[in-house]
């Protein structure tokens, strides 16, 4: 199964996009930024620092595991789920449909869309096309 060097680019560009927003978004709740607090409390959940860092730290340990190519896979996994939280955090508080509530959508097809098209084993775990026929 071959692969085109521009859709090998293209998949790690997505990860790259997805990595880098990670990276910021751990590196706030880590300091923690007085958005982040705020944002933090008017989603429902205590505004403490603790708080903010631990899903910091978290963000950013599974940021890391889809990053390494060995791990990537597990890294995937562990962000949908960590951006389901997210989804439903902002169901739950009645946030807007497409600028909050799908942007953890949005954010895991690029994950899952990056790693689909740089890791040829998701590829074989997930055919888009049917094989071609073995004459």
């Amino acid at each position: 199964m071959t692969q085109s060097r521009f859709a090998r680019v293209a998949g790690y560009v997505m990860s790259g996009l997805v990595i880098a927003f990670m990276l910021l978004d751990g590196g706030m709740k880590l300091v923690p930024l007085d958005v982040v607090i705020k944002s933090t409390a008017e989603l429902g959940y205590p505004p403490t620092i603790a708080l903010a860092r631990g899903l910091g730290v978290v963000g950013l340990f599974c940021t890391a595991l889809y990053a390494l190519p060995r791990t990537a896979v597990l890294g995937a996994i562990l962000l949908t789920a960590y951006m389901g939280g997210a989804v439903a955090t902002h169901v739950r508080v009645g946030s807007p449909l497409f600028t909050h509530i799908l942007f953890g959508v949005y954010l895991g097809v690029l994950l899952w869309g990056g790693l689909f098209l740089r890791d040829a084993r998701v590829r074989a775990l997930l055919p888009l096309a049917s094989p071609p026929d073995a004459r």
